[in-house]
């Protein structure tokens, strides 16, 4: 019976293990460096294209429970002047909707399923891996580390295949590619939180805005609570390290207090929603360098693959960074599934998967659909009545169906349903 260990539970990982299962094997173990998963991060918005892939797992009502259906897409010139207004998911056409979700609630539902369908061993936690070791046959003996506090120590194992889905400084990604350093970074700080706020003074929408230096993501996650009409906010903030006091490449997940960059963000209101407000309602703020990582001439060495942030990490733009992993688990599986050598198998997903993952990543370089609002506050930097007079229509819908074909996520092709099923090899 083939062993596949998967390095990383988050959602790459998770959902690549329910792939695998979906795709007929059953001897695999997803390893993650955290003891136990909780439900903690900030927020996700999660394209139709891998909304579509979570349903072929059976798993769209579990997920819906957790989130919010994102209806709407706003992108604002600082001035509070409105750039565009797009429908999402179900009112752009899709047969599936477009959700955001707080991060630990998706990674607590593919949690779940991964200790229902494949067995609570599936999910080991307080263990990292630390190195691999390749073997003649093209698998690899991977180095392990327990952290759990009960059985500290070192081991090695040597499953069959091994998948790489632990993130942008991914362990399995280093040995692989020796000497690649750290993931590059392009000068901008990325604040990050969650925040309650009152369903009116919120809005339904989701809205991205700034101008050439700037950013301001905010959009809500959950509907309004019983008691008081609050919902859960996420906000992502961006801008220039060298306008920060005290600014430093610094660690991820930083916390940092919110007074640090509220300045920087006064006065920005965009019809009813308050930036200052929402990032006063925080209880805490986690400061990001924005980084992402070169493209790979390859992401397979044998027996050996990578999904995920760990394969393709990109800057955060575009709702790409989840979407995507979750479509790449899905290609893996359904690969699996048509080769019996793994190995030809992890070739074949990364012909279908590297050469559009390592576009998007150019793409996002470029501010993906982001653009608009840099475009607006060159063309109009104190702002304007009528966008048509400084964008025209054509140019924004150019702008965004091309960012939607390069990631695979426009409506013709999500419609045409999953590609990745229902190939199911024997048990194995």
């Amino acid at each position: 019976m083939t062993h596949i260990m998967i390095a990383g539970g988050g959602i790459a990982g998770l959902t690549t293990a329910l792939s695998l299962h979906a795709a007929g094997f059953e001897r695999i173990t997803v390893v993650e460096t955290v003891q136990d998963i909780r439900p903690v991060g900030a927020g996700l918005n999660i394209m139709p294209n891998a909304v579509r892939e979570l349903d072929a797992l059976g798993l769209l009502d579990q997920v819906e429970e957790h989130s919010v259906r994102t209806r709407e897409l706003r992108y604002y010139h600082r001035s509070g002047a409105l750039i565009s207004c797009e429908p999402r998911g179900l009112g752009a056409g899709y047969h599936w909707p477009q959700l955001s979700v707080p991060r630990g609630g998706l990674q607590l539902v593919l949690a779940d399923a991964v200790r229902t369908r494949l067995g609570r061993a599936a999910l080991v936690g307080g263990v990292k891996v630390t190195g691999l070791d390749p073997l003649p046959d093209g698998r690899a003996r991977v180095q392990l580390e327990h952290r759990d506090g009960a059985r500290r120590g070192k081991a090695s194992l040597e499953p069959d295949a091994l998948i790489g889905a632990d993130g942008i400084r991914s362990t399995v990604r280093a040995a692989l590619n020796p000497g690649e350093g750290e993931p590059p970074w392009n000068g901008m700080l990325v604040w990050r939180g969650v925040s309650w706020m009152p369903a009116q003074q919120i809005g339904t929408f989701m809205f991205i805005a700034g101008d050439d230096r700037r950013k301001a993501v905010v959009y809500p996650m959950t509907m309004p609570t019983r008691n008081g009409g609050e919902v859960l906010v996420n906000w992502a903030l961006a801008m220039p390290a060298d306008s920060v006091d005290d600014a430093t490449r610094g660690d991820w997940n930083r916390p940092v207090p919110v007074t640090k960059f509220l300045h920087h963000y006064e006065g920005w209101d965009f019809d009813g929603v308050s930036v200052p407000e929402v990032l006063k309602a925080a209880d805490t703020a986690y400061e990001y360098p924005m980084v992402d990582r070169e493209p790979l001439e390859r992401w397979s060495h044998g027996r050996t693959t990578l999904v995920g942030d760990a394969a393709h990490a990109m800057y955060p733009i575009g709702s790409n960074g989840a979407t995507q992993s979750i479509v790449d688990a899905r290609a893996l599986g359904h690969a699996m599934a048509l080769h019996p050598d793994p190995a030809e198998a992890f070739a074949a997903y990364e012909a279908e998967r590297r050469p559009a993952m390592t576009e998007l990543q150019r793409a996002n370089r470029q501010l993906g659909p982001e653009v608009v609002i840099n475009l607006a506050h060159e063309r109009a930097p104190r702002g304007f009545t009528d966008i048509d007079q400084v964008i025209p229509r054509s140019e924004l819908d150019e702008i965004a169906s091309r960012y939607a074909a390069t990631g695979a996520f426009d409506p013709q092709s999500v419609n045409q349903g999953s590609p990745y099923g229902p190939a199911v090899r024997s048990r194995r």
